[in-house]
């Protein structure tokens, strides 16, 4: 059964989500295993190397926010629907954006992020 997190994130979480309002790029890449999966919008980026120039380029130039919305633990891994905002293409986008992020934890890093804007209601 999912346990509700919404106000007890990890702190890896926690601190990949400041990092992210920060906009600290470095303190971002801090929270990711060195060969950690990210997928975004069906994208695949894998290391450091490619989750650093994604993040620059799509999270910290368009300088994104996230608000938790609700969150929650499932055997270890963890769903958090947030609230997106930033200086992106809005473009034929929901008001509010609301993307589910599913994150996967080693050793308090984060191994695998996939980030989808799914299509039932959150």
């Amino acid at each position: 059964m999912p346990t509700d997190i919404t106000h007890n994130l990890p702190p890896v979480i926690a601190a990949h989500i400041a990092a992210c309002n920060a906009h600290d790029v470095e303190a971002w890449m801090a929270t990711f295993a060195p060969d950690a999966l990210l997928n975004d919008i069906r994208r695949e980026f894998i290391g450091t190397e490619a989750i650093r120039a994604f993040g620059e380029k799509e999270i910290f130039a368009d300088n994104v926010t996230m608000a938790v919305h609700r969150a929650w633990d499932r055997y270890g891994d963890v769903t958090v629907h947030a609230r997106f905002d930033g200086t992106y293409d809005k473009t034929g986008l929901p008001d509010p954006l609301i993307l589910s992020l599913y994150f996967s934890l080693r050793d308090s890093r984060i191994t695998q992020l996939i980030i989808i804007h799914n299509k039932t209601e959150v």
